[in-house]
């Protein structure tokens, strides 16, 4: 029999509430009671049968029944893991996706024999792509964008935190508008694809901030805006990668050909959906 408050029956309780809301139940009630505890979930599976005290205890239960409101777990956190590290995110920025480092993959794959490559990530958000592409790039030029202050002061946080910040230039600009340097190898974005009708904007997603998910034109607007003023930024032979929705990727094609890249194709995820299209100058 296990104690009422110990690690073990604290976990069985928070798991059999949250399989309401969350595929991933036990997985949800570890991180939260981990990250109570300062603990690593190992921790947990090793000490099943210890006592949680009053204080850890009572943050476990305020995390946990905002988390039964659907509230993303990064957001209770503070912290998601994307690529090889743990970034700091706040509500005035995306939660990362495990999606998003197939963009990342792509563009190491482009700049693999490019010395000191020049690269711009527009609208960076925490700064994952950018992050990500200077960690395994200690060459790279990178310069990162967004029109957000606050997500721009998460990046600028989570470049210092990971000590890759003397590396990136980061500029508050509406996409390409306040960017003044051009040349560039490479430019990435994952752009707001969302169409404003979606269904899954009364999902998880709700508590995100809406100007980094919905876009206009049946979620197409933001693309057709990085495209048509990206060409010009790019050195010949540059790429252009975005990540879009599942059943946007003709649309972007399309519109890369239509502005004159060359080599345009798409890239399916883990998942076999259609998520990063990309051209050439």
């Amino acid at each position: 029999m296990h104690p009422a408050n110990s690690i073990y029956s604290i976990l069985k309780q928070a798991t059999k509430a949250l399989n309401d809301i969350s595929d991933s139940a036990q997985l949800d009630a570890e991180i939260l009671l981990a990250h109570c505890l300062n603990k690593n979930r190992t921790y947990l599976h090793t000490w099943p049968e210890k006592r949680i005290e009053k204080d850890p205890l009572d943050c476990f239960n305020t995390l946990l029944k905002k988390r039964l409101t659907d509230y993303p777990i990064a957001y209770l956190t503070g912290k998601k893991a994307f690529w090889t590290f743990d970034l700091t995110v706040t509500p005035e920025v995306l939660v990362p996706r495990p999606e998003t480092e197939l963009l990342v993959e792509i563009a190491l794959e482009k700049i693999k024999a490019i010395k000191q490559p020049k690269i711009l990530d527009l609208g960076t958000g925490s700064g994952a792509i950018v992050l990500a592409l200077a960690s395994e790039r200690p060459d790279a030029i990178l310069y990162a964008a967004d029109n957000s202050t606050s997500a721009l002061q998460v990046a600028k946080k989570n470049a210092h935190d990971l000590a890759l910040n003397r590396q990136i230039t980061f500029v508050h600009s509406h996409w390409v508008d306040q960017i003044e340097a051009t040349g560039f190898d490479l430019i990435v974005s994952n752009p707001p694809y969302i169409d404003p009708e979606d269904e899954h904007l009364k999902s998880t997603i709700r508590h995100e901030p809406l100007q980094a998910l919905i876009a206009d034109n049946n979620g197409m607007k933001d693309i057709e805006v990085i495209i048509k003023n990206s060409h010009r930024l790019l050195k010949p032979n540059g790429y252009l990668i975005l990540e879009h929705g599942y059943d946007q990727a003709n649309k972007s094609s399309t519109l890369l050909s239509e502005n004159n890249y060359t080599d345009v194709h798409s890239v399916k995820d883990l998942n076999q959906n259609w998520r990063v299209t990309l051209g050439k100058k």
